[in-house]
């Protein structure tokens, strides 16, 4: 259904380079979160601000503990429960590149239930960027057709898979817990 896209993207992605790809929720330009390089890639593609952080998906919830030093275990409790996708801020992030890392040392990451993506970041072994493949300052495009040429165009390679999905997709609900460990909703 999708192997040859999984093995386009892990050559691609394992060489440094930049991926569009369907997530959980929008389309998403994506690398290796931990290569400061393809990181920069992005940023330039989208004429991101680099003070603004970017989203790290990871495949399976015990790899939260090898990024962050997340201490607060209530998080791992509130996360099994939800349906939709959740990016959660977490506090103390390491093992990535310095520039997902916001300028407080929390970095947003949600753990994905898409198929594809799961299969994608398991088999490659490290967290993925998840940013919405739009130019910063444009709306992120819901469905496929309405990606900017200059983002296909500047991405190393384009998965093939879901591009025909007619179904709006919507981004991810963004939270973060204080530090009274109560949840405060950044984006619903």
């Amino acid at each position: 259904m999708f192997e040859n896209d999984i093995k386009a993207c892990l050559e691609v992605l394992d060489a440094g380079g930049l991926i569009l790809y369907p997530t959980d929720t929008v389309w998403g330009i994506g690398c290796d979160a931990t290569n400061e390089n393809a990181v920069n890639r992005i940023y330039k593609l989208k004429n991101r601000n680099e003070q603004k952080s970017m989203i790290i998906l990871l495949a399976e919830e015990e790899d939260i503990l090898q990024y962050t030093g997340q201490q607060e275990l209530t998080v791992f409790d509130y996360i099994k429960g939800i349906d939709k996708p959740t990016t959660v801020i977490y506090e103390h992030a390491k093992n990535l590149a310095k520039n997902v890392i916001a300028e407080d040392g929390s970095v947003g990451m949600r753990i994905v239930k898409d198929k594809f993506c799961k299969k994608l970041i398991s088999a490659f072994g490290k967290p993925l960027v998840s940013t919405s493949s739009n130019i910063s300052g444009y709306p992120a495009p819901l469905l496929f057709c309405d990606i900017d040429i200059k983002i296909k165009q500047g991405v190393d390679y384009v998965v093939q898979y879901r591009q025909d999905d007619d179904a709006p997709a919507a981004p991810s609900t963004v939270i973060r817990f204080n530090e009274n460990g109560k949840i405060v909703i950044l984006r619903p």
